[in-house]
């Protein structure tokens, strides 16, 4: 393999990650709800999200990268049909504005928790800073969204690390405090593939847009399925990290930050300044595929549409992160089975359509 297609196989792998994390995942919010709640079977929820991240990431860039899209629209009718189409494209368009929103009150809430800001300073540094960054062309967006992701990967092996060096209990004794915490979920099968079917609905779109930006379809393939890979690896670190300091860091909103603010004070803001880029990665990837559905982007239309859309989320955003967290995303998660389902069964519906 050439050093410029690994280049490019890292580079979608990079980019993959940074769509899909966001506010909940970066700060463990998202990890202890889903998985550690679960206590042991969180780990095995853990396991099945990485294989199903690292097949379903490899289907969408693959499925970009074949159809040279730079819009979802295409893709999703071609996979789904002409009438599970129009479902699962208005579920994608309804998560890529709602994630979006939630992106925007959850700036807000990270400034004012670490530095004491009011929410609204956050939340228009992050619209203003993601509609400038949306009006650039696509090549330039996957540069920025990916450059950030080794920060966080870097963080979350340095946070799993120290957490599980320095247990004060052992995983069976932390067990039942485990079990304690809120999850909204039945089970922790259920909870893995919600878990994955809300992060896939959140991605699906821009990670279309992704490998649609790569001519070669096997490198859009393998970017897809590293990305996938490294993504579920973070998953497992994570909720080991937060099982083991669960006596420490249960109650908070922001566990992963509880950890980083025990080791260092200091550690903890350069942590809240990753988790502001994993946020402005995930609010760009939003607003950007959102346009994208509707307008060709680098046209004059298609700015007036960004400015509209980011003025219309930043007013959205005043109903408050949490709130807002606690009705997009187990909804998005049921919803998402349906592009779950078409994206599984894409594979034998191309080779129909090769045959035909």
């Amino acid at each position: 393999m050439g050093g410029n297609k690994l280049f490019k196989i890292l580079k979608i792998a990079s980019a993959f990650v940074g769509i899909i994390v966001g506010a909940g995942f970066a700060s463990g919010q998202e990890i202890l709800f889903y998985f550690t709640s679960f206590g042991h079977m969180g780990t095995f929820a853990a396991i099945l999200a990485t294989a199903l991240f690292a097949y379903l990431g490899m289907i969408l860039t693959r499925l970009g990268s074949r159809t040279k899209t730079k819009s979802h629209k295409e893709v999703i009718y071609k996979i789904s049909g002409r009438y599970l189409g129009v479902l699962v494209d208005a579920i994608i368009v309804f998560t890529l504005f709602g994630v979006g929103v939630v992106m925007i009150a959850g700036a807000g809430s990270i400034l004012n928790q670490q530095f004491g800001l009011a929410p609204i300073i956050g939340s228009t540094i992050m619209i203003v800073l993601v509609m400038i960054t949306v009006m650039l062309n696509v090549q330039k967006v996957i540069a920025i969204i990916g450059s950030v992701t080794p920060f966080l990967v870097l963080t979350i092996i340095a946070v799993g690390v120290y957490s599980l060096s320095t247990m004060d209990m052992s995983f069976n004794e932390l067990e039942p405090i485990a079990k304690m915490q809120e999850s909204g979920l039945p089970n922790w099968f259920i909870s893995a593939i919600n878990y994955v079917s809300f992060n896939i609905a959140v991605g699906a779109a821009m990670s279309i847009v992704l490998g649609g930006a790569e001519k070669d379809e096997k490198t859009a393939a393998l970017g897809g399925l590293f990305g996938g890979l490294t993504l579920g690896i973070m998953i497992i670190l994570s909720h080991l990290a937060i099982f083991s300091k669960i006596d420490t860091v249960a109650g908070f909103d922001m566990p992963s930050l509880k950890i980083v603010d025990d080791i260092s004070p200091v550690l903890a803001i350069g942590m809240s300044i990753i988790l502001f880029a994993m946020i402005f990665n995930t609010a760009v990837s939003m607003f950007y595929a959102f346009v994208a559905r509707f307008f060709e982007m680098n046209t004059k239309k298609s700015n007036y549409a960004i400015l509209l859309t980011g003025i219309v989320a930043f007013f959205a955003s005043f109903a408050g992160f949490t709130d807002l967290v606690a009705f997009f995303y187990p909804l998005i998660g049921y919803l998402g089975l349906f592009l779950v389902a078409a994206l599984i069964y894409s594979p034998i519906r191309m080779a129909k359509d090769r045959r035909n």
